[in-house]
């Protein structure tokens, strides 16, 4: 079975009229016009008060967080770059003895040439 005649089947089995919507093909200038639209709504949703087009900076409430929650975060992040250390340091231990078998090699094949 292609597949439009797959899909006319399920959409009779499903109960569904003919396609509903019609499938429009992705082109450079429809993504480019889809991601532009997206960046203007994100600019509308800025949480800078000044771009969202508030006048009086000095009427908009900030949100207030306790210091315990900081903290946690802290906490999870120094964890986060005490473990990328360790990682890192594997990985440096690692490319040192790579970089050793490349050196004993080409000079291994420098020898035989």
């Amino acid at each position: 079975m292609n597949t439009y005649r797959l899909e006319r089947h399920l959409s009779k089995s499903l109960g569904e009229n003919k396609m509903a919507k019609r499938v429009r093909k992705l082109t450079a200038e429809s993504l480019r016009r889809m991601i532009q639209q997206e960046a203007r709504k994100l600019q509308k949703e800025s949480s800078d008060p000044f771009a969202a087009g508030v006048e009086k900076i000095e009427k908009v409430s900030a949100e207030e967080v306790d210091a315990d929650e900081i903290a946690g975060s802290l906490e999870k992040d120094i964890d986060y770059i005490k473990a990328l250390k360790i990682h890192e340091k594997r990985l440096t231990d690692k490319l040192k003895k790579i970089q050793e078998a490349k050196n004993l090699l080409s000079r291994r094949i420098s020898r035989n040439i």
